[in-house]
C-alpha cells in the first residue's frame, strides 16, 4: 500500500502531502489570498496535462523549479521507484518521450491542496489515455495515477518542486485499425 508520506519514499522532506481533506464548507477560514493560492495550483497542474497533451515540453518545463525532481512509482505495491528525474535537463528527457504516442489526453479528478505561505502540497488524481499506433496496430493505454507534489511560490508564481507519479493500475487494450 501506498503512504501518502513522499518523505517514506525518497528521502524527500521538503513538505508533506496532504492527507487529510476539508469536507464541503469547511473553509470559514479560508483568506482571499489563500483562495487565489489555491485556484493557482489547480491552474498548475492542469497546465501540466495541457501541455503534455500537445507535446509542449518547453511549457510544461516552465512548471518545475530549475532543482525539480520528479520520482515515478510505475507499481505503487513496489516501494523503489521505477525513473527518477533531478533537474529540468532530465526532465526535458522524460516529457519528450511523450511524442512516442499518436495521442495523449490527460483527465484531472480530484486534488486536495494545503498551503503554507509560499510552500503548498497537492494530491491530484489523474486518468491518463495514451494511443499508441504501428502499422499493424492501435493500442490504447489508460493508467490512473496519483501526483504528489510539493510546490513553491517564486516571483509571485507557483512551480512544482517535487513530483511523485503513483501510477495505481494500468489496462491496455487495442483499438481497431482505421
Amino acid at each position: 500500500m501506498v503512504t501518502a508520506d513522499p518523505a517514506a519514499r525518497s528521502g524527500w522532506k521538503e513538505c508533506t502531502v496532504v492527507t487529510g481533506i476539508r469536507l464541503r464548507g469547511d473553509h470559514p477560514d479560508l483568506s482571499l489570498p489563500e483562495a487565489a493560492d489555491r485556484l493557482a495550483i489547480r491552474e498548475l497542474v492542469d497546465a501540466y496535462a495541457y501541455c503534455a497533451d500537445r507535446r509542449d515540453v518547453a511549457g510544461q518545463l516552465a512548471l518545475f523549479t530549475e532543482d525539480t525532481e520528479l520520482v515515478v512509482f510505475s507499481d505503487t505495491r513496489n516501494p523503489k521507484p521505477a525513473q527518477r528525474f533531478r533537474g529540468r535537463a532530465a526532465l526535458a528527457l522524460a516529457l519528450g518521450e511523450l511524442s512516442d504516442y499518436r495521442a495523449t489526453m490527460h483527465f484531472n479528478g480530484q486534488s486536495t491542496t494545503r498551503v503554507d505561505g509560499a510552500r503548498a502540497s497537492a494530491v491530484t488524481y489523474c486518468l491518463v489515455h495514451e494511443l499508441a499506433v504501428d502499422p499493424t496496430a492501435r493500442t490504447l493505454m489508460i493508467a490512473a495515477i496519483r501526483y504528489l507534489d510539493s510546490l513553491v511560490k517564486k516571483d509571485g508564481t507557483w512551480l512544482i518542486r517535487h513530483r511523485q507519479v503513483l501510477v495505481d493500475w494500468t489496462e491496455t487494450r487495442p483499438l481497431a485499425t482505421g
